[in-house]
């Protein structure tokens, strides 16, 4: 230091000025790119702080049947933290559920279903092979979901659906794999057996009323040739027999009540109503959080895991489609950009038909009176007070599975029995003393799609389902009205049968069966399979095994979405079940199993029943 020093003395002042004007130069440019540094780095900080305060380990999109268990099953590890993002409300009105007892009294389910609050409301195409008519599907938008609005109807399926399910791809979702989650979800009334659970949260029921046109029905399906069930989610769907209920002491037991309300105390879960996702985030394929719109402000939340989608079979691959994960030619006509090419979202849209098939009943026995003002408002104060009497039931307490056919190795053809009358969805108000069954084909061959309207997330998408596309369906629903008409001309209905309302005695010939479907038969609200789960060769797929979504990262589906194929009964079991075997899949937790638990098999398949 002292030879630079002695070796600058000999420069002129002249130039000690001027390296004295470059020193300074250069001490201030380097402070100025430290101080840009220190800026970007405190910016980049201060971003990553803020990230973190809005960024939780997993995040699921919809409160319904998938989400609510999923939600309450990821928290239980207190090192988990969890947001839930429902676009509807709550289910409850000041924490109070008799305050909001159009969701909760199960004899009030038609209110729901008929109003655009609790309701995405969603319509679909004409359908051309119906005489071109416009089908109403309502889906719920709340907290509980659909199983805040459905008929509370508790039915599994069947054994071999579930064993369809790993042969079209869905490995390790055969039925020894999902009948333990079956049970590990329900507590049924009356206790745990091979079949049942005996300590989950979900609690089922059997119907109280023991009407006398119920008893009539199944004696009458009983002189018709066909066996009663004891229990036909367990070892016999075959057959007629008292249905189970997501009902519990007079209430309707969600999803909602089941896992998200005993969940939602818990330091790491937070929920949030009234906000739509409207994008999933990525960067490059690689899942990193969500956008949503809450109070008319768009905002983004971040997921350090895993984004999970449990919007259902309708949202779900909308939101993934408004995302850039579908047909990319679909995808780039409505400027979306492309994040993966995915040709099978939206694809296999499955869903169940019905028809109704009415009869005049001859005594005064149906639920018409109940359904005068005066006694509406007494069935309303009892259950209010005491959640007990005719409004503690969703009423369709019995109902049965058969074979359309010999040689149909298990039932492809539903019953439920309904002592009223149901005119259009229930928004009509029954007109006389009737009583009804619902009946509907299984595993109806139509598939349709939905596809997006537009790239706004408010629109709803295009939905077409399909129906009655095929020689098959119409034949099988034609089997069904002469079915039923069976049943109806039974001994055990003869104190109670007038004429028949629905098709009429004037359509017989099959000409004339045909045009009352097309004319009369609606979804039964079992939208499906619209992000198949499959393996990764199979381009229809959209989801693996493990229900990761293909081709990117940190992203699932969990909800009826992802069912391979449509099962053979209601939806609402099913999907919680999915969502309980999925949490596992998620906690990383071995798949649960019991080997070689026995299903009932027809003695013979060369006669129908």
């Amino acid at each position: 230091m002292s030879y630079l020093m002695k070796g600058f003395q000999y420069h002129s002042p002249a130039m000690c000025k001027v390296a004295g004007n470059l020193f300074k130069a250069h001490t201030l440019k380097n402070t100025l790119v430290i101080n840009e540094q220190q800026f970007k780095i405190s910016r980049a900080s201060s971003q990553l702080s803020s990230e973190k305060a809005n960024s939780y380990n997993y995040i699921v999109v919809g409160a319904g049947s998938a989400g609510c268990v999923l939600a309450n099953r990821l928290t239980e590890d207190p090192q988990s933290t969890v947001l839930l993002l429902e676009a509807g409300p709550k289910d409850t009105l000041l924490g109070s559920k008799r305050l909001m007892w159009k969701i909760h009294m199960p004899a009030a389910l038609t209110y729901n279903l008929c109003d655009e609050k609790y309701n995405w409301y969603y319509h679909t195409t004409a359908q051309r092979h119906m005489d071109h008519r416009v089908m109403y599907w309502p889906r719920g938008r709340v907290w509980g979901g659909s199983s805040s609005l459905n008929a509370m109807v508790y039915i599994r399926g069947h054994a071999e659906d579930y064993n369809r399910w790993s042969r079209e791809g869905a490995l390790g979702w055969d039925y020894e794999r999902c009948l333990p989650y079956f049970k590990k979800a329900q507590t049924h009334e009356l206790g745990p057996d091979q079949y049942r659970g005996g300590n989950g949260p979900l609690h089922v029921s059997r119907g109280k009323t023991n009407h006398p046109l119920h008893r009539a029905f199944l004696e009458a399906a009983q002189q018709a040739g066909y066996p009663f069930t004891d229990d036909m989610n367990g070892y016999q769907q075959e057959g007629f027999g008292w249905m189970d209920m997501t009902i519990h002491r007079g209430q309707r037991w969600s999803t909602a009540s089941a896992y998200l309300r005993p969940a939602i105390s818990r330091p790491n879960f937070s929920v949030a109503e009234k906000t739509l996702v409207t994008k999933i985030l990525f960067q490059g394929t690689k899942c990193i959080g969500v956008e949503y719109v809450k109070n008319g402000q768009r905002k983004k939340v971040f997921a350090n895991k895993e984004v999970i989608l449990s919007g259902g079979a309708i949202n779900s691959p909308q939101l993934l489609m408004l995302s850039g994960i579908g047909n990319a030619d679909d995808l780039k006509k409505l400027g979306i950009p492309v994040v993966c090419h995915l040709p099978g979202v939206g694809q296999n849209l499955q869903d169940h038909l019905e028809i109704y098939v009415q009869q005049k009943c001859t005594k005064p026995i149906t639920l018409y009176t109940a359904q005068k003002p005066l006694n509406m408002v007494r069935i309303g104060l009892e259950w209010l007070w005491k959640f007990t009497g005719e409004g503690a039931t969703a009423h369709l307490e019995s109902g049965g599975f058969i074979r359309s056919e010999p040689g149909v190795p298990h039932p492809d053809i539903q019953f439920h029995f309904l002592p009223s009358q149901v005119i259009d969805h229930g928004r009509v108000a029954s007109t006389t003393e009737a009583y009804q069954v619902h009946v509907g084909p299984m595993r109806s061959t139509s598939v349709g799609w939905l596809k997006l309207k537009s790239s706004d997330p408010n629109d709803h998408p295009i939905i077409e389902p399909n129906y009655l596309s095929t020689e098959r369906d119409i034949w099988e629903f034609r089997q069904c009205v002469k079915l039923t008409r069976e049943i109806f001309a039974q001994k055990a209905f003869e104190k109670f049968r007038g004429p028949e309302i629905q098709p009429g005695n004037h359509v017989q010939s099959d000409k004339e069966i045909d045009a009352f479907i097309r004319q009369k038969a609606d979804s039964a609200y079992h939208p499906s399979c619209t992000c198949k789960m499959g393996q990764p060769s199979d381009s229809t797929a959209v989801v693996d095994p493990q229900t990761k979504v293909i081709g990117v990262e940190n992203l699932r589906v969990v909800d009826a979405s992802i069912m391979p194929s449509v099962v053979t009964g209601n939806l609402n079991a099913p999907t919680i079940m999915i969502a309980e075997k999925a949490a596992d899949i998620i906690k990383g937790l071995p798949s649960l199993q019991e080997k070689n638990v026995p299903v009932y098999k027809p003695k013979t398949l060369e006669a129908q029943r």
